[in-house]
């Protein structure tokens, strides 16, 4: 028997597009392991931040930074989220409109790949055995 998954059970993924048009279905990646639905949410959320401010010149007017990112930036979209899932199309403009503090650019810091334990992510030594395979 086949158990339904919870919604506990899920592991969100969040899909990187390129706006510039230059990956196939402007599709750069997905990135999976989320811990639950906001975190996959303020991922999202800090890296369409992260890339409008990349988008920012000096004296760009709000709808230069807006033209710039739907030319050159990466949206974020949390998978089979539904109306739960963060959008950048309800943000984009304050995006914009406000300067982002390192903090909410800080998408490194909600990845999932990297949270790793330190121990798992220790260097390999000539005094430990190596890993096996099965």
């Amino acid at each position: 028997m086949t158990e339904t998954p919870t919604p506990e059970d899920k592991t969100w993924r969040v899909r990187i597009l390129d706006l510039s048009g230059g990956a196939e279905d402007n599709i750069v990646e997905e990135v999976g392991g989320f811990h639950d639905l906001a975190h996959a949410n303020a991922f999202a959320r800090s890296y369409v931040r992260d890339s409008v401010e990349r988008c920012r010149v000096p004296g760009a007017s709000t709808k230069d930074v807006l033209t710039a990112w739907f030319s050159f930036g990466e949206d974020a979209v949390v998978l089979d989220a539904g109306d739960d899932g963060w959008r950048s199309a309800n943000e984009l403009d304050d995006f914009a409109a406000t300067r982002a503090t390192p903090m909410e650019r800080d998408w490194r810091a909600l990845d999932p790949r990297r949270l790793v334990d330190e121990e798992d992510d220790a260097p390999f030594t000539d005094d430990d055995e190596p890993p096996t395979t099965h």
